[in-house]
């Protein structure tokens, strides 16, 4: 079996992902970006690459015999005049400047375009991993209030607004008035945001009010950049005083549900599945 070629930022999603190719027997090939480099996968085969290097990720990626292939991880948009390029990352920065103005998602797009054109398959990540899906209905915690389940309605259609202008993927309300939105500061700081709020439009510990919902962006490249929560989301969430996490149902990922699920019986938050027609 060829091996899965992943091309790596940081975080825990392409562990996630390289641990389950590797368990499942296929194998893996690791292209960690410069930069973004995740320590803990240098124990698998493959190599440290810049961004700018498309032909020399290609080159590697065929030596190496991989047929699929998937990105994953944590990597900033870079300052595209300091990318050191080679020849084939030199004839894709036309398209890549064009696509990177009209957002992120039209830039993913371009990459996907490329990658299928030299005769990669490109997966999702929930594509080799569909155990990373987020199921519907209640995952951990309560049942939400009425109350929750308003809030996260009105987020869901929040999101979905904000996402189709390609902003972001999640947004925070309580009590029906939006606390944030996110944008390109990442879900993580929008919630430290929500955390230095006045108590008396946000929830406490004692008394939690509040959601945070994340879903993908109406026509987004499902194959990159699928929403992803985790254990410190759980705990982020908590800190900010609200009641609970909602994703769409098979349109988010959970990484290591289980602690996720522990983590939010132990602070007493919820995280709930809500169905992909939600707010549309």
């Amino acid at each position: 079996m060829a091996p899965l070629g992943i091309i790596a930022g940081l975080g825990d999603l392409p562990l996630a992902i390289a641990d389950n190719a590797v368990a499942s027997g296929q194998g893996v090939y690791v292209l960690r970006v410069k930069g973004f480099e995740e320590p803990a996968l240098s124990k698998f085969p493959g190599d440290i690459i810049g961004l700018g290097e498309v032909g020399g990720v290609l080159k590697r990626l065929k030596a190496a015999g991989c047929k699929d292939v998937v990105f994953a991880g944590i990597v900033n948009r870079p300052n595209f005049s300091d990318l050191k390029l080679d020849m084939k990352g030199m004839a894709l920065l036309p398209k890549v400047l064009s696509a990177a103005r009209q957002g992120d998602d039209a830039l993913l797009r371009v990459l996907v375009n490329e990658f299928e054109k030299q005769g990669f398959n490109v997966l999702g990540s929930h594509e080799v991993n569909g155990q990373l899906l987020a199921p519907a209905g209640l995952i951990a915690g309560n049942n939400p209030s009425p109350d929750d389940m308003a809030d996260i309605e009105h987020a869901a259609r929040v999101v979905a607004a904000t996402g189709a202008l390609d902003i972001g993927q999640g947004a925070v309300v309580c009590d029906g008035l939006v606390l944030a939105v996110e944008a390109q500061e990442g879900t993580d700081a929008m919630l430290d945001r929500c955390a230095g709020l006045p108590v008396t439009i946000r929830g406490t510990d004692t008394k939690r009010r509040g959601v945070l919902v994340k879903r993908p962006k109406p026509g987004q490249e499902l194959r990159i950049d699928l929403p992803t929560t985790g254990v410190s989301t759980v705990e982020k969430v908590a800190a900010a005083g609200l009641a609970g996490l909602a994703i769409e149902a098979e349109g988010a990922l959970l990484l290591n549900k289980s602690a996720m699920q522990e983590a939010a019986e132990r602070l007493g938050v919820f995280i709930y599945g809500f169905p992909p027609e939600l707010g549309l």
